[in-house]
């Protein structure tokens, strides 16, 4: 599965982090300035199957090429009806998802996307890449953050950050997979002018969307140790 990993010392490594992070600060690489928040060409907007529309500021500032991934596979429509696969608290507080198969197999037909790390810190509502152990292995699964997990800082490429229904997200069902998956009824590029919200009926909102023939019992890829 394309897995966020953590440190084996990740409670040494927490304590230490200030530290580091006053030694080791990564600049951005690129002109281009941060989005505004009005910026409908870099929200990117899922609408959830617990209840509403999640708004995520893209930063094609750190991350062009995976904002750019984003933003084709939501106008290919990619991201429909895809589950989130892995949610957890411990060890990490994450929502994982983007996987057309449901397992945490799979990606998209595309070419993986190079490394981006950079500067935007693992925060609360923080979306980045996932990945295996290959830093240049991401695609189009990504996880979003419960809560702060800075161990992962410059490990994973940052691209963005929820700015609004947070409240929905935290509502995600957790497993790894969860036992009744949340899933994105859609998904949307703001500037595109999607319609408002609209909750699926009942029975479809707890039926995972598995494609290829995926079955969320299959192993887990595990990255290299």
């Amino acid at each position: 599965m394309r897995f966020i990993g953590f440190l084996v010392a990740l409670i040494a490594t927490m304590v230490a982090i200030p530290a580091f992070a006053q030694q080791h600060t990564i600049a951005s690489t690129h002109s281009e300035k941060a989005p505004e928040t009005t910026d409908k060409e870099n929200l990117w907007l899922l609408d959830l199957s617990t209840g509403g529309r999640v708004t995520i500021l893209l930063r094609p500032d750190v991350a062009p090429k995976m904002v750019e991934r984003i933003k084709t596979l939501t106008r290919r429509h990619f991201y429909d009806g895809t589950i989130f696969h892995r949610v957890t608290d411990r060890p990490l507080p994450i929502a994982q998802g983007g996987d057309p198969t449901g397992t945490g197999t799979g990606d998209s037909d595309l070419p993986d996307v190079p490394a981006e790390f950079n500067y935007l810190p693992h925060a609360r509502g923080a979306v980045a890449a996932a990945r295996t152990a290959d830093e240049n292995s991401a695609n189009s699964q990504f996880y979003i953050m419960f809560r702060p997990a800075l161990s992962l800082d410059k490990r994973y490429t940052v691209f963005g950050r929820v700015i609004d229904g947070m409240e929905y997200v935290d509502q995600i069902h957790r497993g790894e997979p969860p036992k009744d998956p949340s899933r994105v009824l859609h998904a949307y590029i703001a500037s595109d002018n999607p319609p408002p919200y609209q909750p699926a009926p009942a029975t479809a909102q707890s039926a995972p969307t598995l494609g290829d023939g995926g079955d969320l019992t299959l192993p887990p890829k595990k990255p290299a140790e």
